[in-house]
């Protein structure tokens, strides 16, 4: 979410005067995130975030924005797309797709307690269930394919070591995406970016899940393993915190209980978000792209969580 594309007032008071939501009384960019440009778009109807998509392109919006509609629609407290008066959600703005959802209430809980955490975990398995019928379909951007190509690219700026390890756990995210066992664990459209910064909370209960703009169709046990390897850990070392653990996971299973192939392949479905997030990162941090405002994340970060999950078998 940072602001790779300025807005000006007045541009914006154009765009916005096919929607029914009145005229505007704050547009504020917002500097956090790495994918799009967002802002805080409040008017005299309501308040709001626009969008501008930097890197997603057209034919592929329809997907989340009718993902966050569905699930708004089955009561996850989501951001809901608003129509314009024409019944449409995707629109273009100086040159990019963009659209506009309802801004949810509450602020980020950077520092979770184990009731974050259970919070998280209800309504992660509420979401999945939720999405089972949702009829849209495409790929997690973001998966083995999109890494495979990524990793190649990122290798000559890191350590033989991290090559080493890189490579490695590629090679075997592979092999356990072509068994049969990981073929037939239950899978929908899914957050697949399910971090602190992107869940809100009024005290202890969560008020709102954003940023869908990572969603795809994928296992829910990699879509837990990803919430797993953020909000329950020790980030120093990248270990996890028992009680945190503990607590998002049995409220998980609490509201939808893992089969026992999910249950099997949880620790290597924990390698594989972290292989996800240290390559994104990786590419971030040594393929930049230019934004107003964008400061990209440490990868060590990740790499230590893959190396802890590496060890903890």
């Amino acid at each position: 979410m940072a602001v790779f594309t300025p807005l000006d007032a007045a541009e914006v008071d154009t765009w916005l005067a096919r929607f029914d939501l009145g005229t505007r009384t704050e547009l504020q960019g917002i500097a956090s995130g790495i994918e799009n440009t967002n802002y805080f778009l409040s008017t005299t109807r309501g308040r709001f975030v626009l969008t501008l998509f930097e890197r997603l392109q057209a034919e592929q919006l329809p997907f989340y924005l009718g993902l966050m509609h569905h699930l708004a629609a089955h009561g996850i407290p989501v951001p809901d797309p608003m129509p314009d008066r024409n019944g449409q959600t995707l629109h273009t703005l100086k040159g990019k797709p963009a659209a506009l959802v309802t801004r949810l209430q509450g602020k980020s809980q950077l520092q979770p307690l184990p009731a974050h955490c259970a919070q998280v975990g209800h309504w992660l398995a509420r979401m999945h269930r939720a999405a089972q019928d949702y009829a849209g379909t495409q790929p997690n951007l973001r998966g083995l394919d999109w890494q495979a190509r990524t990793i190649p690219a990122i290798l000559p700026y890191v350590t033989a070591e991290q090559r080493a390890l890189l490579t490695a756990e590629l090679d075997h995210q592979t092999r356990i995406a072509a068994s049969p066992a990981h073929a037939n664990l239950p899978r929908s459209a899914v957050h697949a970016d399910l971090f602190r910064d992107n869940v809100l909370f009024d005290g202890d209960t969560l008020s709102g899940i954003f940023d869908f703009y990572f969603a795809g169709v994928d296992t829910w046990v990699f879509d837990l393993a990803v919430a797993l390897n953020d909000w329950c850990i020790l980030p120093d070392t990248g270990a996890f915190d028992p009680a945190r653990h503990d607590a998002l996971l049995q409220a998980y299973t609490a509201e939808r209980p893992l089969q026992p192939s999910e249950r099997a392949l949880l620790p290597d479905a924990l390698r594989a978000a972290a292989l996800r997030f240290w390559t994104s990162r990786l590419a971030d941090f040594h393929l930049p792209r230019d934004a107003h405002l964008l400061t990209p994340h440490d990868p060590a970060h990740f790499e230590r969580v893959l190396r802890q999950r590496i060890a903890a078998g």
